[in-house]
């Protein structure tokens, strides 16, 4: 296993601050099989997400973009989604 700190950690910090983006395989990620089955790619060990897997959160920007079409519906949520109208958006609430 692999990963790698995305390097837009800058702007996902003030965008998510208890949220780390790691880059890493889409196996690696281990995705539900719903997610899975939607991915046409050959290897999902060469196809990256960026993401927190511990919260379900994905960057789309730097997601390969099958997989964020794959996402859409199920419980991950992309990371402007969660900071605004998600999870996080009760973090930021004053």
């Amino acid at each position: 296993m692999s990963y790698k700190t995305c390097p837009d950690w800058p702007e996902l910090m003030e965008l998510a601050p208890d949220l780390q983006f790691k880059h890493i395989t889409v196996a690696d990620a281990q995705l539900p099989f719903d997610v899975l089955s939607k991915i046409s790619h050959q290897s999902l060990g060469e196809v990256e997400i960026c993401c927190d897997v511990e919260h379900h959160v994905f960057y789309a920007s730097h997601t390969d973009p099958e997989v964020v079409k794959a996402l859409e519906g199920t419980h991950w949520f992309e990371v402007h989604e969660w900071a605004t109208s998600g999870p996080g958006a009760s973090s930021h609430a004053a």
